[in-house]
């Protein structure tokens, strides 16, 4: 494991300063995009028949390294944690509905969209997929990632609300996609369908108490962290916080995700504020930026280069097109329609629906659930549509974002919440509600 720990690290690190030193895409884009043409150039040369062990060391490598376990037991803690610790919590509140209904009924709603389109269309391009595989599909690639998410947006130049709505569902809507993949895998796997009551308990279970146990890490952290001023050691608590958090989590069947959202945000609003002196909040805070900037370079390397394993094959691409056009066009119609159809209860300028429909990366959570596919479930085909979505969202998605947002919101702000009219057009964040 230190070997393939110290290869990955080699291998990110250099992408990076190539990025960084001669192209300077941002980081998230341009190690992915780097990764992927170092693997598609090692495939081509085995093809041709020159230098063959360089292809078969990065497939040994990439095998060896369980990217689902890696993500969703060790990375997406660790950085949904260091997302949220930066959110407002006043400023989330103002939006806490509109938040809460794209994260959770756009996400119902798109996986229902995808999985149903899926298995009507895919015969039309040579295919076939029970519908329980297609509404798999349609519950992994619907939340967008939080990851790829607050990545790009740093770059992006959305207006404060716009970027404060689509960064908060991110955060959640990876927990809810989570949730409903894993109900439906359950019944993919033991053919025992649940009564709606049932699933409704289930879900109750893992994301309602996931946050709920999350606040509480996040309020006992907190008050650890009042009680002391050592910047070491309130540091080291933080991370205590996410590691064991996360792991007692899974444990308790609740949702770990949500739960290192919860605990994120009550102790980057009331730790930060209330228990850190600022010397101690200057070290946490950077430390935690750091986490975060590796382990975003890291993963998106770890993406770029899975694609050495992908079973792509010539029928897989009208496939592929099929999905991606089906991806977009269900977020469109239960994100970016709402805000638009419904502009004064979301509060937000007109043109966000466009910047929010374009703007729903997909990352890694994606392609580690379709990774933990069985094979009985379409995962031969699954896997491909995942990861060729993945590929598009972060190069095409994730490098026109910011011309979208120039385009459709930029000078064009409807007031917030707690915004006097003749601010409403300034570029500062809303103030809470």
């Amino acid at each position: 494991m230190l070997d393939i720990a110290a290869i990955c690290l080699v291998v990110t690190a250099l992408l990076a300063y190539v990025n960084q030193r001669f192209v300077g895409l941002p980081t998230t884009i341009g190690v992915m995009a780097a990764a992927l043409l170092l693997s598609v150039a090692l495939i081509g040369l085995d093809l041709l028949g020159w230098l063959p062990g360089l292809r078969d060391f990065e497939a040994s490598l990439i095998a060896s390294i369980d990217f689902s376990d890696v993500l969703l037991q060790g990375m997406l803690s660790l950085l949904l944690f260091a997302g949220a610790l930066h959110i407002d919590l006043s400023e989330l509140r103002s939006y806490r509905w509109q938040v809460a209904a794209l994260a959770v009924g756009g996400t119902l709603l798109s996986t229902l969209v995808v999985g149903f389109a899926l298995w009507a269309l895919l015969p039309l391009v040579g295919w076939e997929l029970p519908l329980l595989s297609c509404l798999l599909f349609g519950a992994l690639i619907s939340p967008t990632d939080p990851i790829a998410v607050l990545g790009i947006l740093k770059s992006a130049g959305a207006p404060r609300d716009v970027e404060l709505v689509i960064t908060g569902e991110s955060l959640f809507n990876d927990g809810v996609g989570v949730v409903i993949f894993t109900l439906l895998l359950g019944v993919a796997t033991s053919g025992t369908i649940p009564t709606v009551g049932e699933a409704g308990l289930l879900l109750l279970q893992e994301a309602l108490g996931g946050l709920a146990f999350g606040v509480a890490v996040g309020w006992a952290t907190f008050l650890l962290l009042r009680s002391i001023d050592h910047y070491q050691v309130e540091v080291l608590l933080t991370l205590a916080a996410v590691a064991g958090g996360s792991a007692l989590a899974t444990h308790l069947h609740v949702s770990a995700p949500l739960a290192m959202v919860a605990a994120g945000l009550v102790v980057g609003n009331h730790g930060r504020t209330l228990g850190m002196s600022q010397t101690t909040r200057h070290h946490v805070d950077l430390f935690w930026e750091l986490i975060d900037e590796i382990l975003n370079a890291v993963l998106f390397v770890l993406i770029g280069m899975e694609v050495i394993l992908i079973p792509f094959g010539g029928g897989t691409w009208p496939a592929v097109a099929l999905a991606v056009v089906l991806t977009l066009l269900a977020r469109g119609l239960t994100v970016g329609l709402p805000v638009a159809l419904f502009p004064a209860w979301f509060r937000l300028p007109r043109g966000a629906g466009r910047v929010l429909t374009w703007g729903g990366l997909r990352g890694g959570i994606s392609v580690a659930l379709a990774l933990s596919l069985p094979e009985s479930a379409g995962r031969d085909l699954l896997v491909p549509l995942t990861y060729a979505m993945v590929v598009f969202s972060v190069l095409v998605q994730g490098l026109t974002i910011g011309h979208v947002v120039r385009a459709s919101v930029c000078g064009d702000r409807a007031p917030g919440p707690g915004t006097r009219p003749q601010e409403a057009h300034d570029s500062q964040p809303l103030s809470g509600g």
